[in-house]
């Protein structure tokens, strides 16, 4: 078993102050593969002054400078990329495969993109009379959840250490060691004392202290919507910047013209990546009407064909859920659709192995427009599918929902599907299944959050605007 006792501040491994420790379990084998230290408020009081101390600092330095040392940073990480996915095949239980592309190669792109979008910034602009100069907000709160840890971490990171911040890292209670992992290619890296700073904890203890501390300016979470809000509440009267990526109900849009068996696979695909334990998952599928017999179908032909079992191997799609309260949450979402009326056509909330937190890949048709697992994220692999007669139908149906984080339209005519986009009240938007753009921004409409992720966008929200007129 793996003991990480310390936590990182100022640049050094610490014991926790006033702090304890915290069973880390392998979702798969619900075995304890590790103990991990927990702080308390002094360790983030710690932390945050270690960060201000660093902050003129590191802020200071030209941003060439900044993004030299992160190289180094990324080299790093590079060179323990199969510790990276073995970490977090084990915590999260994500299938290898799926830790490899989707949680550690998808994680470096993202640094990668933050890195080279470093020169797409207007750090010094002439507008008339006037220098516009964009500086370093401050200390920026990073708060991480445990579905994605790696590139969550690094999704919040990159972007506020290339734009001059200094940072106090919370990662999830669930799955921190990937954390420690990027500490320790940080400190390797050279990256100056307090310029990164680690405090594993509860959200309860050490994240609310974060979000309270004075000397904190920027709070950037990433959660549930509930915990969002009662983040925008705690930060009001220190009147901080703070930047929400929430939750979601996606919806792909099939229209009539489409390849429905692309459509269809891609869609299902998507639901359950990372065992539908993906904010942005496309959890509903539309389809016309008079097709959507054929798409149920497809549907559950598609969901039953991933392969669920064992992590470590490569040929494995469907992991468990994260833990069983996890695994107890989305069975309890099916089991009340069911008793509401839906059809289950594929998987349910029977436990599918003995051991570990697995749930079947789930598709339930005959689903209500108003039904709870249609309007609420499960957050698990559960897919709905739905009917629509006009392409007007189908897009008050995919925004009928008070989220907006993402989205897919199926269409053989590109300008359709682009029609279709434009209207959708969602952050991102994917048509015909094209792939994930790193460097694009990412965030959401509505209770899916605020600001921008990833690329210039990202930098930018780490960022302050000043000024000066001559």
């Amino acid at each position: 078993m793996t003991t990480r006792g310390c936590l990182f501040l100022g640049g050094r491994w610490q014991a926790p102050r006033d702090g304890g420790t915290r069973e880390v379990e392998n979702p798969a084998t619900e075995l304890v593969i590790a103990r991990v230290a927990e702080g308390g408020p002094r360790d983030v009081d710690a932390a945050v002054h270690a960060a201000r101390r660093a902050f003129p600092s590191w802020s200071g330095l030209e941003v060439t400078d900044r993004v030299a040392v992160l190289e180094r940073w990324y080299d790093e990480l590079l060179a323990v990329h199969d510790e990276l996915v073995a970490t977090t095949v084990a915590e999260v239980g994500a299938p290898v495969v799926i830790a490899r592309e989707a949680h550690v190669e998808l994680g470096l792109a993202v640094l990668r993109g933050y890195l080279d979008a470093s020169k797409d910034v207007a750090w010094e602009e002439q507008v008339g009379s006037s220098v516009v100069l964009r500086e370093a907000a401050g200390v920026a709160a990073c708060i991480t959840p445990w579905n994605y840890p790696f590139y969550q971490v690094l999704a919040k990171l990159g972007g506020a250490l290339v734009a001059g911040c200094t940072v106090v890292l919370k990662p999830a209670e669930l799955t921190p060691l990937s954390a420690y992992l990027l500490a320790e290619a940080a400190d390797r890296a050279g990256l100056p004392a307090g310029v990164l700073n680690l405090v594993p904890g509860a959200g309860s203890v050490v994240g609310e202290a974060m979000v309270t501390h004075p000397d904190v300016d920027v709070v950037s979470f990433t959660g549930s919507t509930g915990v969002g809000a009662r983040i925008t509440a705690l930060a009001a009267p220190t009147v901080k910047r703070v930047c929400l990526e929430l939750g979601g109900k996606s919806a792909s849009v099939v229209l009539d013209d489409a390849d429905l068996v692309a459509a269809v696979t891609g869609t299902v695909q998507a639901a359950m990546l990372n065992s539908g334990q993906t904010c942005s998952a496309w959890s509903r599928l539309l389809v016309p009407a008079s097709r959507l017999a054929a798409a149920t179908e497809l549907a559950a032909t598609a969901a039953a064909g991933l392969v669920l079992g064992d992590p470590l191997d490569e040929r494995t799609w469907l992991g468990p859920l994260v833990s069983a309260a996890q695994r107890a949450t989305v069975a309890g979402f099916v089991d009340r659709a069911v008793a509401a009326g839906a059809r289950v056509v594929a998987g349910g909330s029977a436990r599918p192995a003995p051991v570990g937190h697995f749930h079947a890949a789930t598709v339930l048709a005959g689903v209500a427009p108003d039904a709870e697992v249609v309007r609420e994220e499960v957050f698990g692999p559960v897919l709905t599918v739905q009917g629509f007669d006009t392409d007007d139908e189908a897009v008050a149906l995919a925004n009928a929902t008070a989220y907006g984080l993402h989205g897919g339209v199926w269409s053989a005519d590109p300008a359709r599907a682009l029609g279709i986009a434009r209207r959708l009240r969602t952050g991102q938007v994917d048509v015909n299944g094209a792939a994930f753009n790193p460097s694009a921004p990412f965030g959401g409409y509505g209770r899916s959050g605020n600001g921008r992720e990833l690329g210039r966008h990202g930098i930018e929200e780490f960022l302050e605007t000043k000024s000066v007129q001559r």
